[in-house]
């Protein structure tokens, strides 16, 4: 190749390298592979079995295979009877097809039609669109609203979109200490993204202590994934939904104490309830997470952070009530 070509080509492979990945904020503008993607279940002899299908990127996809349901409607919870099988959709194809030992599953973005190696009709699954339980929960009297729109906004400095979500990287105005809160979050479609560049971020009680917020729909459900205590404990279950639909954190909290000297008589506690269901139970926190804007733990209150990763995570319904 000509030295001088090479000299031209280099910046430009070096940009297409470092590109970040789509990132899709809004659900009625994505891709044809968003319509495969998402929950679905189905039952044969009353035993149900769920499915979970992760769009990975150009047309590629994984099926989770879950046992008695859907995680936190059914699923049994044994971890190692949990099928994953990866398949591409061909060329020109409107549905992609799932082989799994002796079975074959066909999913068109509304059904899963299973039948055996002869073609033979086992099983249909049906999709499924959950909706959190505490989705719109009105804040009680004597709640601070900390984002209800553009006109109740106390996360100063922060950015709004056109139709008024919050976006990632807002700090509040004011600090608390015990408190119970709710949060509805949304998370990006990113099919082309992995492990923690996809749709990143987290809520920070008094700025101390994370939990993260991240797409991770299908996957194990560990301490860095959604639902996760950062560096400190993964989630009973994994109850991520799909990117692009509305999700709950439902959080009560208990701050650190101290003593006269300032030396601590006992960790800060969390319980979260995820699309309501519990994920943590009184959980004690032994210091701060990982990354928090508050690197210290004191008697004083804290922020509530919400942390930018570059993700477009989209929040609503921000409140609070000190305890």
């Amino acid at each position: 190749m000509d030295p001088k070509l090479t000299l031209f080509l280099l910046p430009l492979l070096s940009l297409a390298a470092c590109a970040k990945p789509v990132a899709y904020d809004d659900p009625s503008s994505t891709d044809a592979d968003f319509t495969i993607q998402g929950e679905y279940s189905g039952s044969k002899d009353d035993y149900r079995t769920g499915v979970q299908i992760i769009a990975l990127g150009e047309g590629k996809f994984e099926a989770v295979g879950f046992q008695g349901g859907l995680p936190g409607d059914g699923w049994d919870g044994k971890r190692e009877d949990v099928s994953r099988n990866q398949a591409a959709r061909e060329e020109g194809a409107t549905t992609v097809v799932f082989e799994h030992g002796e079975l074959v599953g066909e999913v068109d973005g509304v059904k899963v039609f299973v039948s055996n190696k002869n073609g033979d009709a086992v099983l249909e699954l049906e999709r499924v669109y959950r909706e959190s339980p505490t989705l719109g929960s009105a804040p009680p009297e004597g709640a601070v609203v900390l984002f209800g729109g553009k006109e109740a906004n106390q996360f100063p400095g922060s950015e709004v979109t056109d139709d008024g979500l919050l976006m990632q990287g807002a700090t509040s105005e004011g600090k608390f200490k015990d408190l119970t809160m709710h949060i509805e979050f949304r998370l990006p479609y990113m099919p082309d993204a992995r492990g923690q560049a996809r749709g990143n971020s987290g809520i920070y009680l008094q700025g101390r202590y994370e939990v993260q917020m991240l797409d991770s729909f299908g996957l194990e459900g560990k301490d860095n994934e959604c639902g996760g205590i950062y560096t400190v404990a993964a989630p009973r279950v994994n109850m991520c939904f799909p990117p692009l639909i509305w999700q709950t954190y439902d959080i009560d909290f208990t701050a650190a104490r101290f003593d006269a000297e300032g030396n601590k008589t006992s960790n800060a506690k969390i319980s979260v309830k995820h699309n309501g269901v519990t994920i943590h139970e009184n959980l004690e926190l032994p210091g701060t997470t990982g990354s928090s804007p508050v690197k210290d733990e004191t008697d004083a209150p804290g922020p509530i952070y919400l942390q930018d990763h570059g993700n477009p995570v989209r929040y609503r319904n921000i409140w609070l009530l000190p305890k």
